[in-house]
């Protein structure tokens, strides 16, 4: 593909872009086109002039994505510093989708907004959060965001209220081919003596019990009903097991790492390699939560 065959915008094309280095895991091919929209007006644009059949991929900052080996084709549109501003009006926090989880968090502490702590927990960005429902220590976003703006494949900006969502345990019912680009959340006055207090908390927690400073993304597989996806994993024995250079880890088996040079293949087939054992073990089919794309 040839940006000569793509619409004209104010951000960037790179061809041939190297995702690896993007992703947590440190895995995946690369990007047929990588585009960064300059900003929402940018992003309409190119949705509205792109040939409709189009293959288009949305990567927020790669926390919960294995990039496949083989890359994506088409385009990836990736949301820059252009998406990541926060402002509030007094109780009331607007963020935009390329923030990270913990930055907003940390602006919350800044200004005495309570209620965002446990974003601190959520590796990623708000967008793919949104789009997740992603959750820790007793919060998800469901919980706190009051409204959210999205673009969709043909370049329609939309505004949806938190009912509209249909929320459900790590994901929602709106249609798949959106863009968010912003959150507004709701929060209560606090202060950041206090505030501070619940994500140093938080942050001493993960520290001791997720492999944080691994290559990983989160958490591999999504808690069946009431039940915990590392207990199923460990009452199988894969507390720890491997395929080549990816391991679930010793130290929080829901957690998937590449020790050194594991390949996504490596990462997936360990995945796949779970479910059959705890299948086998327990009965129960775990769900990936962590997203895998691209082509093999």
């Amino acid at each position: 593909m040839s940006a000569k065959n793509l619409p004209k915008i104010r951000g960037s094309y790179r061809l041939n872009a190297d995702l690896s280095k993007t992703s947590w895991f440190r895995v995946g091919g690369p990007a047929e086109v990588l585009f960064r929209p300059e900003d929402a007006e940018d992003l309409i644009n190119f949705l509205k002039n792109k040939d409709s059949d189009l293959n288009i991929t949305i990567l927020g900052a790669c926390s919960n994505v294995i990039i496949k080996d083989g890359g994506i084709n088409g385009v990836v549109i990736k949301l820059g510093s252009n998406f990541a501003k926060i402002t509030h009006d007094e109780n009331i926090i607007t963020i935009g989708a390329g923030t990270l989880c913990s930055n907003a968090a940390l602006y919350a502490k800044m200004n005495g907004l309570g209620g965002l702590e446990f974003l601190t927990g959520i590796p990623g960005a708000i967008g793919g959060a949104i789009n997740m429902n992603a959750g820790c220590y007793d919060g998800d976003i469901s919980k706190i965001l009051l409204s959210a703006k999205a673009i969709d494949f043909d370049g329609n900006l939309i505004e949806f209220k938190n009912e509209d969502f249909g929320f459900k345990y790590r994901g929602h019912q709106l249609p798949k081919n959106l863009i968010f680009i912003q959150g507004v959340f709701k929060s209560f006055p606090s202060n950041s003596e206090e505030i501070g207090k619940k994500i140093a908390e938080f942050n001493k927690k993960r520290e001791e019990s997720q492999p944080i400073r691994s290559k990983t993304g989160g958490s591999t597989f999504k808690n069946p009903k009431e039940q915990k996806a590392w207990e199923l994993i460990d009452k199988a024995g894969c507390r720890g097991l491997r395929v080549n250079d990816a391991q679930m880890s010793e130290k929080h088996c829901n957690f998937m790492i590449n020790t050194s040079n594991a390949k996504a293949t490596d990462l997936i087939n360990l995945g796949n390699k779970v479910i059959d054992l705890v299948k086998e073990k327990t009965g129960i089919t775990l769900e990936w939560e962590i997203k895998r794309i691209g082509k093999d």
